[in-house]
């Protein structure tokens, strides 16, 4: 899912960061993001089969092991490296289970102090379940890693609690408002198969300066 200052709508002056994201673009503002290379795993795209697949849970032998070490150290490296983002599920970068990881720290609003806005802080949801949600839904814009370059409006629970394991196997019970209930719906959606434009309303494009650079050979600057 991508980064709340170009997508998601706080409660300011009525206008949405993305909103603002594309007046800025059209009037010259470069929007910069970066490739991810080298061996590190990368964020598969729409068309990809794991991304339609119901993703297995994590079994109880792979609890504290080096592989599921190694399974979220990939999917962390993979998140730093879309700056954009804001969380990320296993099968986004080709991996069958059941678990998805989100950037706290990305999520905060601008007001927050500089240092827990710019220090990372991940949060690891494994085997996750969504126990209850709000009967209020709310239209929020939004994105994702795995369908670059497009945007829609989704109805989302204003407020979702889910149940997940940690590393290490032991149970945890999380609620959220806002954006996190929001990163609960979009991932467990991911884990099950589902894309957000299979639901989402008004689906439009829009590619970064940066992106568009990229995919013709070159580098933002």
């Amino acid at each position: 899912m991508l980064r709340h200052d170009l997508l998601y709508v706080f409660l300011e002056a009525g206008q949405s960061p993305f909103a603002r994201f594309v007046e800025k673009a059209k009037n010259g503002a470069k929007c910069e993001t970066r490739a991810i290379v080298g061996t590190m795993k990368e964020i598969v795209q729409e068309g990809t089969p794991v991304l339609r697949d119901i993703a297995q849970p994590v079994p109880k032998e792979l609890f504290g092991s080096p592989e599921l070490a190694r399974m979220l150290k990939d999917m962390t490296a993979a998140l730093d490296s879309a700056p954009d983002g804001v969380a990320l599920a296993a099968p986004q970068i080709d991996l069958p289970y059941r678990i998805f990881i989100v950037r706290y720290d990305r999520i905060l609003p601008p007001s927050a102090p500089e240092e827990a806005r710019t220090t990372p802080d991940v949060g690891v949801y494994i085997n996750p379940k969504i126990l209850k949600t709000s009967r209020r839904r709310v239209e929020m814009e939004e994105g994702c890693l795995s369908v670059r370059g497009i945007y829609g409006h989704t109805l989302r629970h204003e407020r979702a609690t889910i149940s997940a394991q940690r590393e290490d196997g032991s149970h945890f019970t999380r609620g959220g408002g806002g954006i996190l209930a929001q990163i609960f719906q979009h991932e467990t959606d991911h884990l099950d198969g589902t894309l957000f434009i299979d639901h989402a309303l008004d689906l439009y494009e829009f590619i970064p300066e940066g992106d568009a650079k990229e995919r013709h050979g070159e580098h933002a600057s």
